[in-house]
C-alpha cells in the first residue's frame, strides 16, 4: 500500500553536518535560563497568597487562552500552516502564544520544523529515544545550541517584520500580561473586597502557577508521547496516541496521528478523539477568522483500518 505523506512545502533550512550529534554535551544556559527557573519557583507565591475563585478564574482563563497560543498558534499555525488566518489575527496568534513564556513564533517554530524533519534521531532537538526524559522535556529548552533562531526554516513567516519584532522580544507578552494580572486583582481588591483578592494573589494564580502548569502540559508531549500510548500509524518514529495526553494538552496528545500527517489541523482523527484546539479553530472559522483547515485524506483513513485489522489478526 503507497504511502501519502502531507504536502510540506514549509522551508527547512540547513542541516547539521552528517554524521554529527546535536546532543554530543549540550551545554546548559544557567544565566539565560533565570527567568524560566524563576517562573518555577514563583509557583510557591500561591501558598502565600491564599485562594479566591477570582484567582482560580485568572488561572484558568490564562492557562487555556495561552495554551491554545502553543496549540493551535506556535504549533498548528507557525510550524505546520495547516490553516490560513488573515495578516492581524496571525500576530494575535503570536502574540498569544509568546505571552506563555516559551520564546517567540519564528524560534518555536523553526525548532519545531527541526524536529519533524530528524524526529527521533540524534539530530533531533527533544527525543527521550537519544537524550532521555528530563532532556527532552524541558533541558532541551535551556541548552545553550538551541537558543539562536534558525529563520532560514522559517523563511515564509520571518518576512514579516512584526513576527521578527516580537521574537526578538519575546518576553514582553508574558511581561504585560503580567501587569494586567497586577492591576486587575488591585483594581478588584478596592472596588469589589467581597471577592477577597488582590494584585499579588492574581500574578501568583494567573501568571507563575499558570504558566508552570501552561509548561509542563505541553512539554510532556515532547517527552511522554514519545514514550506512553497506542500507536495507530508504523511512523518512523516513537509518537504514539494518548487520551491523557490530549486531555492536557488541548488535543496535542494524538501524536502518531500528527506525525503520521502533520499538515492536518485537526490531530485527533476521529470524532472520539478529543481534540479542543481543533473544536476552536472550527469556530473560529465560523467567523472567518481562520479558514482552509487541512484536514487527512480519505488515504489516511483507509491507512489507519488496514494498520486496525492488522491488529486484530
Amino acid at each position: 500500500m503507497s504511502s501519502t505523506r502531507a504536502k510540506d512545502p514549509l522551508p527547512q533550512g540547513e542541516a547539521p553536518p552528517e554524521g554529527s550529534s546535536r546532543f554530543a554535551r549540550p551545554k546548559i544556559d544557567l544565566w539565560g535560563s533565570i527567568p524560566f527557573l524563576s517562573v518555577h519557583l514563583g509557583c510557591v507565591l500561591v501558598f502565600f497568597s491564599g485562594f479566591s475563585w477570582a484567582a482560580f478564574v485568572a488561572f484558568l482563563g490564562t492557562l487555556v487562552a495561552r495554551m491554545f497560543g502553543i496549540t493551535g498558534g506556535y504549533h498548528r499555525y507557525f510550524s505546520h500552516r495547516a490553516y490560513q488566518t488573515s495578516r492581524w489575527f496571525q500576530f494575535v496568534l503570536a502574540w498569544l502564544g509568546a505571552s506563555s513564556a516559551q520564546m517567540g513564533p519564528l524560534w518555536w517554530a523553526a525548532h519545531h520544523r527541526n524536529h519533524h524533519r530528524y524526529s527521533d534521531t540524534e539530530r533531533d532537538i527533544h527525543t527521550p529515544a537519544v537524550q532521555g526524559f528530563w532532556y527532552s522535556h524541558m533541558g532541551w529548552i535551556m541548552a545553550t545550541i538551541n537558543e539562536p533562531t534558525n529563520l532560514a526554516a522559517v523563511r515564509d513567516f520571518a518576512k514579516f517584520p512584526e513576527l521578527r519584532f516580537l521574537n526578538k522580544h519575546y518576553m514582553i507578552p508574558p511581561v504585560l500580561l503580567a501587569a494586567a494580572l497586577a492591576v486587575s486583582g488591585l483594581v478588584l481588591d478596592i472596588h469589589m473586597p467581597h471577592w477577597e483578592t488582590s494584585a499579588f494573589q492574581m500574578v501568583a494564580w494567573g501568571f507563575f502557577l499558570s504558566t508552570v502548569v501552561l509548561y509542563h502540559c505541553t512539554f510532556t508531549i515532547n517527552s511522554l508521547a514519545h514514550t506512553i500510548g497506542r500507536r495507530r500509524f508504523p511512523t518512523e518514529d516513537s509518537s504514539r496516541n494518548s487520551l491523557l495526553l490530549a486531555v492536557l494538552s488541548m488535543g496535542e496528545g494524538w501524536h502518531n496521528n500528527h506525525h503520521r500527517y502533520p499538515a492536518s489541523e485537526r490531530q485527533g482523527f476521529y470524532w472520539w478523539e478529543i481534540d479542543l484546539t481543533h473544536y476552536i479553530l472550527k469556530v473560529l472559522s465560523w467567523f472567518r477568522l481562520v479558514w482552509d483547515l487541512r484536514e487527512p485524506p480519505p488515504s489516511i483513513y483507509e491507512e489507519a483500518r488496514c494498520q486496525g485489522r492488522k491488529t486484530l489478526r
